[in-house]
């Protein structure tokens, strides 16, 4: 069964730091090192896009500290990797509300999308502040605007329509989610574009996981037939 795009939600950082007596912000540190190599391995393999979800918008709960980290963190892999995406063709497009982003990772995200803006390899979609229900209101907003401004008839609004008010707009539907850690959640990530999409849930903890198992996740989304409801 052909795969375009695969999307992953990278859980266990903490728990992963936890089990070795470890400061939790290490495993954040090791989670960056994991979501570099399997970049690698999705992309020689000619996968087209590959969505991970890196901070949601409901993370700003997390203590001072350990939000600080995580965004400094951010700032200095886009700053860090930047040369080396660009080199491997990678295309970078970040997902989420980024205006409430400190204004330095905001030159960054922008700095990284510029440069990476024509490569035509691996498409990279990092979710950064990012909620599924926030997605889908402010697209409704916008809609809701553009009807009242006469851009739009209401009659107008479809599905169609609507997916090209997301964040996603341009990026076709993931055809497998993948969440490490093994919680039986979606996490209010890509609610609408993960309709019908195919969930594999693992128990291996996101600093763990390896190219050999994504390979399993994919190798057993092979084996199931999609009917989209039929």
């Amino acid at each position: 069964m052909p795969i375009s795009h695969v999307a992953m939600i990278m859980d266990g950082n903490r728990r992963w730091a936890d089990d070795r007596h470890l400061p939790r912000l290490m495993g954040h540190k090791e989670g960056v090192k994991t979501l570099k190599e399997l970049v690698k391995h999705v992309g020689a393999r000619n996968l087209k896009y590959l969505t991970v979800y890196a901070f949601s918008s409901e993370n700003w709960q997390r203590s001072e500290e350990e939000v600080g980290y995580l965004l400094d963190l951010f700032q200095n892999v886009l700053v860090s990797e930047l040369e080396e995406l660009s080199e491997n063709n990678v295309k970078l497009k970040f997902l989420g509300n980024l205006i409430q982003l400190p204004g330095s990772l905001q030159s960054s995200i922008k700095r990284a999308m510029d440069k990476t803006a024509g490569n035509t390899g691996l498409a990279l979609q990092v979710a950064i502040n990012y909620g599924s229900r926030l997605e889908i209101t402010e697209a409704v907003r916008r809609i809701a605007s553009d009807v009242a401004a006469g851009k739009l008839a209401a009659g107008d609004v479809n599905e169609e329509m609507i997916t090209n008010y997301l964040y996603t707009t341009g990026i076709p539907d993931p055809e497998l989610l993948i969440r490490t850690g093994g919680e039986m959640r979606l996490s209010n990530y890509l609610l609408w574009q993960s309709a019908y999409t195919e969930l594999y849930v693992t128990p291996v903890l996101w600093p763990d996981f390896k190219p050999a198992d994504f390979e399993l996740a994919v190798s057993e989304f092979c084996t199931r037939q999609r009917r989209y409801g039929a």
